[in-house]
């Protein structure tokens, strides 16, 4: 890497980018024909094209949301933007096989080498399809699938025609109708009753060219009494224009079923991450979202749970960083409809160098919903005079019977931690670091080890440089 390039991504590791090798690659800018020529490339079944096409109506007639950070959404240029971009010729089963460039790009993030170690399956996505994707011979045994979307749904119609939208209708907001009008790649995961996926599996999304559009579609379904734990992260390169993230991710935890679901996205600040994620609990299931969000221009994410069964249980565990040209504006809804349904919301956020974090949440509790229990914890910490959080929540309680509980603070470091620590032995960069390690510790705890470590790096790596 160039020492110009180098300067320009700075201390954003993923930041660098291979030269374009598409072998498909759409105009900027979305049409109807646009929309059908996905379709069609792909081959997709009418009822999807059908979704498609409606759904991208609804969005050009839906107006940008009118609240959380209006100024830049309203900047972005959709008809800059690319909508599909394949490279390569189509989903590798062996790594061998993943074209060379592709392949280094992933080597350096160490994709391949996670799967040796520990992962039940991988996929990995580059621009809008899966490039590499493989499962381990014992979970196929079990009966469980696990492919991209794009091969979810030419192999497995029926499922996929059950469960798509079911969740997040198109309706549902404006780019989750963006997403279902021009979504392309993304997992597909299907545990049958009964089974447990004791190693966790994992997908990884690059984005690569500049102007990119990234639409991953996202469908885990848990039969009854069956357990997995997905886990994705998503990267791409430092441009001086802007990149779009839209993904969709719906989830399915049937009766005594649980679903953990792990994200870590660190994007460069060029990108604007606008996510849908949401799930539906039924009796006695258990949905986990633990999300971490580091980087983007723009992140706007509230991973949701509907607790439809009695005694489903839901968690969102989340942390976000916000640096310089950064807005983090994410959070988390739990909606209890049953009774003796509990959720618990932890929210942690650091703002530095002028980067704003804001924590958005949302809790119902309906009134036919009996003895809910509700925990709701939300901690900022601010490094510096420039930077700024906000909080938003939203309670709704309709039964007098809940036991409800909300805490926030807002802290920032002080001199007598730094002092404290600096008087035993540790530099003052070295102080931040482990305050910072301390007030992220309840989200890296619950982590698989190789990503607390991976983690712990990038925040070290992001403090660097925050005092003097």
């Amino acid at each position: 890497m160039s020492s110009d390039a180098r300067d320009a991504v700075g201390d954003y590791k993923a930041g660098w980018h291979d030269p374009e090798q598409a072998t498909v690659r759409f105009d900027a800018g979305l049409s109807e024909q646009v929309v059908r020529d996905i379709s069609e490339l792909k081959g997709e079944p009418e009822w999807m094209t059908d979704i498609r096409v409606k759904a991208y109506h609804h969005f050009m007639a839906r107006p940008m949301p009118t609240w959380g950070s209006t100024e830049l959404l309203n900047s972005i240029d959709f008809d800059k933007i690319c909508y599909f971009l394949r490279s390569g010729d189509g989903t590798k089963g062996e790594w061998d096989e993943v074209p060379e460039d592709i392949k280094n790009t992933f080597d350096r993030l160490g994709i391949p080498d996670a799967e040796k170690k520990w992962l039940g399956g991988v996929t990995a996505q580059y621009e809008s399809e899966t490039i590499y994707h493989s499962i381990r011979e014992d979970l196929e045994s079990q009966g469980v699938i696990f492919l991209d979307m794009d091969a979810g749904l030419r192999e497995y119609p029926e499922i996929v025609k059950k469960y798509f939208c079911s969740i997040i209708p198109y309706q549902d907001n404006k780019f989750s109708a963006l997403n279902t009008a021009v979504w392309s790649g993304g997992s597909f995961l299907y545990v049958p009753k009964g089974v447990h996926v004791e190693l966790p599996v994992q997908a990884y999304f690059r984005i690569n060219s500049e102007n990119m559009g990234q639409f991953e579609r996202t469908l885990i379904v848990a039969e009854e009494g069956s357990s997995v734990s997905y886990i994705e992260g998503c990267s791409a390169p430092t441009y001086s224009t802007d990149s779009l993230h839209s993904a969709v991710v719906e989830l399915i935890a049937m009766p005594g079923a649980s679903i953990r679901y792990t994200t870590i996205q660190n994007w460069s600040n060029n990108v604007y991450n606008l996510v849908t994620k949401r799930a539906v609990a039924h009796e006695n299931s258990t949905i986990e979202w633990v999300d971490a969000n580091v980087g983007s221009k723009l992140t706007m994410k509230y991973p949701a749970i509907i607790l439809k069964g009695e005694g489903a249980h839901g968690e969102v565990i989340s942390v976000a960083y916000s640096g310089e040209g950064m807005h983090q504006d994410a959070g988390a809804k739990v909606h209890h409809l049953a009774s003796n349904t509990t959720s618990k919301i932890l929210s942690k956020s650091i703002s530095k160098d002028g980067g704003r974090g804001s924590y958005r949440g949302m809790v119902t509790v309906s009134k036919k919903a009996d003895n809910c229990k509700v925990n709701v914890v939300c901690d900022a910490l601010i490094l510096d005079e420039k930077s700024r959080s906000d909080t938003y929540p939203t309670m709704e309680i309709k039964n007098s019977s809940c036991r409800c509980e909300h805490e926030a603070s807002v802290s920032k470091v002080s001199d007598d931690q730094i002092f404290y620590l600096m008087s035993r032995g540790h530099s003052e960069d070295e102080a931040l670091a482990l305050i910072v390690n301390g007030f992220f510790e309840p989200f890296v705890r619950e982590l698989p080890m190789e990503y607390a470590v991976e983690l712990n790096k990038l925040m070290a790596l992001e403090m660097e440089g925050s005092i003097g």
